[in-house]
Order: C-alpha cells, then structure tokens, then sequence
C-alpha cells in the first residue's frame, strides 16, 4: 500500500510540472515542437515600458538554461514567444526597440544586412492577443511569425546571437524579462 500511495505522489508531482501556466489571462503552453524537436518551457517574464505591460516574453529550449552565459553559447533549437498584452504596438516602436537592442548588445551586427532584414519582416502592428514567435535554429535560420503567419526568415547565425543578445545580453532592452525567461522570477 505504501507503493502504490508513493507512486500516486510522485505521479501528481512529475504530472503537475507538464501543465500549461496562466500569465496576465495567457496560457502559456509548458512545451512546443520546434524542427521535430519538443522544446520547453525555460521562464517567461512580462515585458513592460514604464508601467505599460507591453507581452509575456517566453523562452523554449531543449534544455535548462540559468544562465545568459550558457544560452548564449548554447548552439541548439530555441523559439521566443511573444503575447501581446497591450492594446496596439505600432511596428515602428516593435522595431525601434530591436534596432536599439542591436545596437546596445551586438553593436558590430547592428548596422548589418542582416539586421536590416530581419527588421524588415515586421510590416504591421501587433495587438492585444497577438503572438509573435522567433525561431532560433541551430543551422543558423531565424523565423519570424505572426499568429501563425510567416513574417520572414533569413539564414545568419550572425542574427540568432543578436537576437538572443537583445533579452538575454548584458543591455537587455529588460532585466526583468531577461531574468524571467532564465526562469529566476
């Protein structure tokens, strides 16, 4: 009996760390397939400009990661997700704030064709709902979409360290979600 009572609290245990969590009325999901690869869940934080929540910032890798030291060396799959939690994010403050982001951590990529790129894929607004994802693979390509809908993807593993130095950098654009997604908050 006490096997079986054992085995019963550890089953509710391993079964509660797979749920989704509920952030600011968002689900966020505890794992997602990323190039036949189930990353999870590392932490989320929430994104804010002043005292404006701006989107849930998530970060999902393959494996845990604490640190920005070790996810910046880390060469394998990873996807950031952003859920829009403010009313309307003109593209123009979505882009500024990479080009600032780019410039603050990677200075030397910032001025790059590639930044250029990357920054052209955003082409309209995001509003309160919205989900954008950035897909960092290791072969180098980052994805970039709306609700599902493709924005852009380049081939530059130049660009996946300048996004991921843009939260996770020394000058991230918010230490808070940096922290956050290392999952220490």
């Amino acid at each position: 009996m006490k096997k079986i009572i054992l085995s019963l609290i550890l089953s509710l245990l391993l079964a509660s760390t797979s749920f989704a969590v509920e952030v600011a009325g968002v689900r966020l999901e505890p794992g997602i397939t990323v190039n036949n690869q189930q990353l999870k869940l590392n932490g989320y934080g929430i994104r804010k400009k002043l005292f404006v929540k701006v989107y849930i910032g998530s970060l999902y890798s393959a494996k845990k990661f604490n640190s920005p030291a070790e996810l910046l060396a880390d060469s394998g799959d990873k996807l950031i997700r952003m859920n829009f939690l403010h009313s309307k994010v003109d593209k123009e403050k979505i882009i500024e704030a990479y080009q600032e982001g780019f410039a603050n951590n990677s200075p030397g990529f910032a001025g790059s064709a590639e930044a250029k790129k990357f920054l052209s894929f955003f082409t309209g607004d995001f509003m309160k709902g919205d989900v954008v994802d950035l897909t960092l693979l290791a072969n180098g390509s980052v994805t970039a979409s709306h609700n599902g809908k493709l924005l852009g993807q380049l081939q530059s593993p130049k660009l996946v360290k300048g996004v991921l130095a843009i939260y996770f950098g020394d000058k991230p654009a918010d230490e808070s979600l940096k922290k956050g997604m290392l999952g220490k908050e």
